[in-house]
């Protein structure tokens, strides 16, 4: 039995609608990062502390928050992840003052970022069915780079004419017009109860379940990159710009805002050739891929910035192939029954590593000698190679 097409494709508007509002703020700290250091005398790790602390607000709320959607509609979740996300941004906005003050209002932002993207999956698989499920899912977790890409561009423009704070401010009001777009547009579903009475939040048939824990476990190391990169490559660029000045090319946030609209329509390319071929190698052959142009790229800030510019869009395209297709191979192979508590698991292991990925990077950057270094770029950038790397052993689990 397949959904009415009107009804699918307007529950898949909306949520993609929503989801891209609600990312506006996402990556507001990161395309600023370069500001906020001297602003508030950070070092990298400081930066990369706050950078990552949104994924690990993630990682506590997803599994409660994501579990919930196999009991309860998930668009009530998803409005609540949307108020704390608007409400995040604007203290922010009011608040923000440094290293500690940032810190705690970006963990917050990470709990509405917990409400809104896993629990919106799932709304949408709620109000989805038949041979289309697959593309509509695909199209959901494509539009986080869209999402990504307006967090750049958005942010980047609005701080360059008015500051940080305006930014963040319109960064809290997109999130709070998501909340009223769900409300209105979204259709109620109430999730189907499963055969036999199972506890939601026992997680261990999720864990014994191999063939979704393979897509869990290289979503995790694709996410650390994911991250990692997205955290740093304005940071990145600006350094490179900075030592070659009058350098004609795309302003770092204008790059990091092309590059997400290229790893959104990698994300459904990726997708669309896991559907044709075969998934579990569709993903291994992207990691790899992204694993070799990490490995370089951060030791390549010598040369032209047109030329370094081009090297972080590719780098962005191969990235992203593998985003949609796990998610989508960890909802396919999930238990009915247990689709929110897969989800859960997924995104805990995921954003816990996406946590991870920004501190680390910025933890490698100053042992190795700082930001104004070529060596600690490169060897920063190429220990996310190391863990993306591993990617493709974990899709070996069946």
């Amino acid at each position: 039995m397949s959904e009415p097409p009107s009804q699918g494709a307007k529950a898949v508007f909306c949520l993609c609608a929503a989801e891209v509002l609600t990312m506006v703020g996402v990556f507001a700290f990161p395309t600023l990062l370069p500001d906020f250091v001297a602003a508030w005398g950070l070092s990298n790790t400081d930066a990369g502390w706050i950078s990552g602390i949104l994924f690990a607000g993630y990682t506590v709320a997803v599994p409660v928050l994501t579990t919930m959607t196999d009991r309860v509609d998930a668009k009530k979740v998803y409005l609540f992840g949307a108020l704390v996300a608007g409400v995040s941004c604007l203290a922010y906005a009011v608040w923000a003052e440094g290293f500690w003050s940032a810190l705690t209002l970006r963990f917050i932002a990470g709990v509405g970022l917990a409400g809104t993207y896993m629990p919106g999956l799932k709304a949408l698989v709620d109000r989805t069915r038949g041979p289309s499920q697959a593309r509509w899912i695909s199209f959901y977790t494509a539009s986080f780079s869209l999402g990504t890409s307006g967090s750049f561009l958005i942010i980047g423009a609005i701080a360059e004419i008015w500051g940080w704070k305006i930014a963040f401010l319109l960064a809290g009001l997109a999130a709070l017009a998501a909340f009223v777009l769900v409300l209105t547009l979204l259709e109620r579903a109430n999730p189907v109860p499963p055969a036999q009475p199972v506890n939601p939040f026992d997680f261990g048939p999720v864990f014994r379940n191999r063939a979704a824990m393979g897509y869990v476990l290289g979503y995790a190391a694709h996410v650390w990159e994911l991250f990692g990169a997205r955290s740093w490559m304005v940071a990145f660029l600006a350094w490179v710009l900075a030592a070659q000045p009058g350098a004609g090319g795309p302003s770092p946030a204008t790059a990091a805002t092309i590059g997400s609209l290229l790893a959104m329509a990698s994300s459904l390319i990726g997708a669309d050739l896991a559907i044709r071929f075969d998934r579990r190698r569709v993903c291994a052959a992207a990691m790899l891929s992204s694993a070799a142009l990490a490995a370089v790229i951060g030791f390549t800030g010598g040369l032209p910035y047109g030329i370094v510019v081009a090297l972080i869009l590719l780098y962005n395209v191969l990235i992203q192939i593998d985003s949609a297709a796990l998610t989508t191979g960890a909802v396919m192979a999930a238990e009915p029954d247990r689709r929110g508590a897969t989800i859960a698991i997924h995104s805990l292991l995921g954003f816990g590593a996406g946590f991870v990925g920004p501190l680390a990077f910025g933890m490698v950057l100053d042992m190795a000698g700082g930001g104004n270094s070529s060596l600690a770029w490169g060897l920063a950038f190429a220990s996310m190679a190391v863990v993306v790397g591993l990617g493709p052993l974990a899709l070996r689990l069946r």
